[in-house]
């Protein structure tokens, strides 16, 4: 082995896996990224895809699915930016990633193609890029059948923000008007669960060559616990046990009881020796208490945290929790307080393997919801919310009852890319106010009185409102 090779053999053992496999895809393509060929996201209730949730979607062929249902996922866009990245091309809807690498940090490129579903697949992608690849990470939404509107959300993922713009319109904003129920017709329209849907019929023709290959399977929505199709899969799982399945779901876990009941019930099975190699449960919540409510209209944030500790009581082998902590610029008031309730499940839950964690992705549509339209002032709340991670840190002594370095560095990126800031930040905050002003109209509440921290920045929205 020559000189070169044996350093660098001794440099991988301090490396993370995200960093070996920046080492190796940079040999390649400095815009290599595994999740083009190996992850994909349906939606199918609008028939259209992307790799991951940076991307915008884009739309997937229905004559391409009659002919061969893995069109679903090789699409032929998804095949022209593959072609990009082979010759060290950065397409522009990976902007998010560049955008986090032109900073000094590490980007979701890195720590997606470093984990084990993709990066076992890097010589089969490099030998052979063009061939149809079948994914091994599949995040799926069946249909938009949900009981809240969130406030990032859209009448695409939500029936209840299509029933509300249905009866009072969309949000008239600066430029536009957002939500506009005119908008979601035709190709844009969610179809609903009630009707034909002939990507979900292409799904499940593709379902029994897609399964034996899957690594981690997501159901995402609308909200899957009111969705026939994730008891199907559940079913389906349970009559073809497959121990190195990670199988997820995402939940706002404020269903009505007899679905939780129904849910958990099925969860209790899957989560029986040799059926699945975990059960993760992706929590959507991102904030604390009443502000957590207030971004995710409909939410009852005591019985989420309710059934949160009943899963982890109840489900104790086989499963865990992540909390997908959307970050926007009303999630950053009371994150402390929501990294302590976190700090607190680990400390009680987790034993002898780490079953509560976090995600921290960045919220950048719509804009006025970015925290980049925060002055940069309130970068000091993040700030604090790190120092009490930092304080906290995991140690061999407090071994999965403490925070990790690369949750505290991915928070820190989240922390800078807010700092970078952005332009028409007047239309910005203007449009801020006028949906906010709206949606308490709406809904019966008071952004004042939820947020009394943002006092001076409302009021500040308020004067490029009405200037």
């Amino acid at each position: 082995m020559k000189g070169d090779e044996v350093n660098e053999d001794f440099q991988s053992k301090f490396l993370t896996d995200a960093e070996k496999m920046k080492l190796k895809m940079d040999k390649v393509s400095p815009s290599l990224c595994l999740a083009k060929w190996k992850q994909v996201s349906l939606h199918l209730q609008t028939g259209r895809n992307n790799s991951c949730y940076h991307p915008p979607l884009h739309k997937i062929s229905i004559e391409d699915i009659a002919k061969e249902p893995s069109a679903l996922h090789n699409t032929f866009q998804k095949k022209s930016i593959q072609g990009q990245m082979l010759t060290g091309a950065r397409p522009s809807e990976c902007s998010y990633c560049w955008a986090m690498e032109d900073a000094g940090n590490l980007s979701d490129r890195h720590y997606r193609s470093g984990e084990r579903w993709a990066s076992e697949s890097f010589n089969d992608i490099v030998d052979d890029p063009f061939k149809n690849h079948i994914p091994s990470y599949v995040e799926v939404n069946f249909n938009n059948a949900c009981n809240l509107a969130c406030s990032y959300c859209s009448p695409q993922f939500s029936s209840s923000w299509m029933r509300e713009v249905k009866e009072h319109g969309g949000y008239d904003l600066t430029k536009t008007t957002h939500n506009d129920p005119t908008y979601f017709v035709g190709s844009r329209r969610p179809i609903p669960h009630s009707e034909y849907n002939p990507y979900v019929e292409a799904f499940w023709k593709w379902w029994p060559d897609l399964y034996p290959e899957l690594k981690h399977f997501r159901m995402t929505g609308g909200e899957p616990l009111m969705d026939k199709n994730t008891y199907k899969v559940f079913d389906y799982v349970l009559e073809h046990p497959k121990p190195d399945l990670h199988l997820n779901v995402t939940s706002n876990f404020s269903v009505e009881e007899k679905l939780w009941v129904k849910y958990l019930d099925k969860v209790k099975q899957i989560c029986q020796p040799g059926n699945v190699e975990h059960f993760m449960q992706y929590v959507s919540v991102d904030t604390w208490g009443h502000q957590a409510e207030y971004l995710r209209h409909g939410l009852d944030f005591d019985l989420l945290w309710k059934r949160v500790n009943q899963f982890l009581t109840e489900v104790p082998n086989y499963s865990s929790i992540t909390f997908i902590i959307t970050m926007s610029n009303l999630s950053i008031v009371e994150l402390e307080m929501l990294m302590t309730g976190i700090l607190g499940l680990r400390k009680k839950h987790s034993k002898t393997f780490q079953r509560v964690w976090f995600d921290t992705p960045v919220l950048r549509s719509p804009d006025f919801l970015s925290m980049q339209v925060l002055p940069r002032r309130y970068a000091s709340l993040l700030e604090d919310t790190k120092l009490f991670m930092q304080a906290s840190i995991e140690t061999e002594v407090t071994r999965f009852k403490g925070f990790k370095d690369y949750e505290i560095q991915r928070l820190q990126r989240d922390i800078d890319w807010m700092k970078e800031g952005t332009g028409n930040t007047d239309q910005h905050m203007a449009d801020f106010f006028k949906f906010f002003d709206e949606a308490d109209s709406r809904h019966g509440t008071s952004f004042i009185e939820t947020f009394p921290e943002l006092k001076t920045f409302w009021e500040e929205c308020f004067y490029h409102a009405t200037k």
